[in-house]
């Protein structure tokens, strides 16, 4: 029973009903209505809500110019329409009573009743009230999605595929910065070099890989990776696993076999990856390998892909185990 009292009530109050009360006398005489101030907000209730409405538009819209110029000023203006509202509702539709009297020495529900009756016949001078709350609340709404539009920049909500997707397919070139294609011949052993999809786009995180050749004796992939290689030319993603940053120094032996072995090294946290086994961390905080590109040599001599990624590409708190890296 209490339960289905409970769910009752609920219905009730949201609904905006109240159960009916025996009719009762006035505290404070209802004040003149002002049909202009109920509209003048209601209109700046609904400009607020357009502006929130606009600074999403605009946060989408990454392409406009001055866009930070127009997000603040779209934010500014629904704030500042809010506050118009609200202002003049206190002055203009609200009656405003100012009484003087001594507290009582003790609390009386009669007294406490008369005291919740004169709060509610302060407000009565709205006599739009539903059209206001629809107002209000669509304002404040509108708001509310307005401060969490940003949010949408920490990742895609529903479309993970941005995350896994790689501009790699087998067949792609391999070229340098200024887009000359890679000949196998071009690497040379203990050098480092960086390399593009030819004609995809390379601000792509999955776009550049890092390119070295590995002398024989320290060749020793796994089965996984076996013919990753073209004839110990391999590639690996440029981002680190860790943290996201660019692979951008290489280790090479100098004293054999007193000094350790070809290495991978990013910069930012000195995580270190062995180019000859696949990729794997021989140092510091990454978590796991670098992703490895599988290479083919063509006719001419030019270093092409020969499919994607064996790995996601990218930093381990980007959730890039779950799923395979694939071609875009």
């Amino acid at each position: 029973m209490r339960v289905r009292d409970a769910l009752i009530a609920g219905a009730l109050l949201l609904a905006g009903r109240r159960p009916p009360k025996r009719p009762r006398a006035r505290e404070v005489p209802p004040g003149e209505p002002n049909p202009r101030a109920e509209l003048l907000v209601i209109a700046l209730f609904g400009l607020a809500a357009l502006s929130a409405c606009a600074f999403v538009a605009v946060y989408a819209l990454d392409r406009i110019p001055d866009q930070t110029q127009f997000l603040g000023l779209s934010l500014g203006l629904a704030l500042l329409f809010v506050a118009a509202g609200l202002i003049v509702t206190a002055h203009k539709l609200i009656v405003t009573e100012q009484l003087e009297d001594e507290y009582p020495p003790d609390e009386h529900p009669a007294e406490q009743e008369a005291i919740e009756h004169r709060v509610v016949d302060s407000g009565s001078r709205i006599t739009r009230k539903r059209l206001f709350g629809l107002a209000l609340g669509g304002a404040a709404g509108a708001i509310g999605v307005a401060v969490l539009a940003p949010v949408a920049s920490l990742g895609p909500v529903v479309d993970m595929d941005p995350f896994y997707a790689t501009p790699w397919r087998k067949g792609r070139r391999l070229v340098d910065q200024n887009g000359r294609p890679w000949r196998a011949s071009d690497i040379e052993e203990s050098d480092f070099y960086t390399a593009f999809p030819e004609g995809a786009d390379r601000e792509n995180v999955a776009s550049p890989v890092v390119v070295v050749r590995v002398a024989a004796r320290y060749l020793d992939l796994p089965p996984a990776n076996r013919g990753y290689d073209a004839h110990g030319v391999v590639a690996y993603s440029k981002i680190c696993t860790h943290a996201g940053c660019a692979i951008a120094l290489y280790r090479t032996p100098l004293f054999q076999p007193n000094e350790p072995k070809p290495a991978l090294v990013c910069p930012c946290h000195y995580s270190t990856f062995n180019p000859g086994t696949g990729g794997t961390v021989e140092f510091g905080p990454a978590g796991r390998k670098l992703p490895m590109l599988p290479l083919e040599i063509d006719a001419n001599g030019f270093l092409r892909a020969a499919g994607t990624f064996d790995e996601p590409v990218g930093p381990s708190w980007w959730g890039v185990r779950m799923r395979g890296a694939h071609q875009a």
